[in-house]
């Protein structure tokens, strides 16, 4: 019951986002470029200010990085099995591979774990954009007509503004320079970061319209990203010698909903958009029955 009473209050700033938008009709760009642009990179400048970087980054990289990969092996050959185009399969690994850490996962670690868990999950959220940025653009570029994966994917590297935090962030500590006062203005805007890209969310949520649905490709994407996802990080984690904290982390994390920002690329790029925002509107309100199960485990027995 504890775990329902976690995810209620997440669910109910997702929800008064997703209301705000059905009935004010905002400019949700406007919402998401300042959580994009300004307070998450804050936020990821202070963890990484406050925090050494140690053996667990490395441990993390190859956790997000093998997850990632296993996902999209595995749609590969479930592409093949089911005849899918090039464009079909793109837009399958959009809807699979890519968590969204970000906008959900990083709120459900600060209200399970406090904040003991939020330099892990900040990290996590961190190294999901650069993947994002990176494979997330490749395959949404290479699904679509113009084929331009890789040229896509380096122009996105370079407006990634969490990413530059994280380097401010380790050179200030790096070289110890003090920030004074202007601290206390840091943490203002830092703490308003996972309030702000929650309630964003939601109004990307509203944003999405459910028309068509291939059924079958829903159903692969929400099984991938709700149950065969948290089960390969599982078995990446287990073997690992990181905390049991971290594992938990991790592996709660992995269960999250498709991320929010592979829509803004399906679209951005025709590669199946409709699927991919079914999956992400889905997979979200699906998150609401597999999560709790997904904590239970991992708390339990990791």
């Amino acid at each position: 019951m504890s775990i329902i009473t976690i995810l209620l209050p997440i669910f109910f700033v997702f929800g008064v986002g997703y209301l705000a938008q059905h009935f004010l009709k905002l400019e949700t760009k406007v919402l998401s470029n300042l959580a994009l642009y300004v307070l998450v990179p804050l936020l990821v400048f202070r963890t990484f200010y406050e925090q050494e970087i140690d053996s667990s980054y490395g441990y993390l990289s190859i956790y997000m990085l093998g997850l990632c990969f296993a996902l999209i092996a595995i749609v590969s050959i479930l592409s093949k099995i089911y005849g899918y185009t090039e464009s079909e399969r793109c837009g399958l690994v959009l809807s699979s591979a890519f968590m969204n850490n970000g906008n959900y996962g990083t709120p459900l670690v600060l209200f399970l774990f406090g904040t003991v868990g939020m330099e892990t999950a900040i990290v996590l959220m961190v190294l999901q954009q650069l993947l994002m940025s990176t494979l997330g653009v490749y395959y949404a570029a290479k699904g679509s007509p113009d084929h331009d994966g890789v040229k896509a994917a380096l122009r996105a590297v370079r407006k990634m503004p969490m990413v530059y935090g994280a380097i401010v962030g380790i050179l200030f500590q790096w070289l110890h320079i003090p920030l004074g006062t202007i601290r206390d203005g840091v943490d203002l805007i830092a703490d308003a970061a996972i309030p702000v890209i929650m309630v964003t969310l939601g109004m990307q949520l509203a944003n999405i319209r459910l028309r068509v649905i291939d059924w079958r490709k829903l159903s692969t994407a929400l099984s991938l990203k709700l149950m065969i996802a948290p089960l390969i990080a599982a078995g990446i984690v287990l073997l690992m010698p990181v905390d049991p904290l971290t594992k938990q982390i991790m592996i709660i994390m992995a269960a999250t909903p498709t991320a929010a920002n592979t829509t803004m690329y399906a679209i951005q790029f025709h590669t199946e958009p409709q699927n991919v925002s079914s999956a992400t509107l889905v997979s979200t309100v699906s998150s609401l029955a597999t999560m709790p199960v997904v904590i239970y485990l991992a708390t339990t027995f990791v």
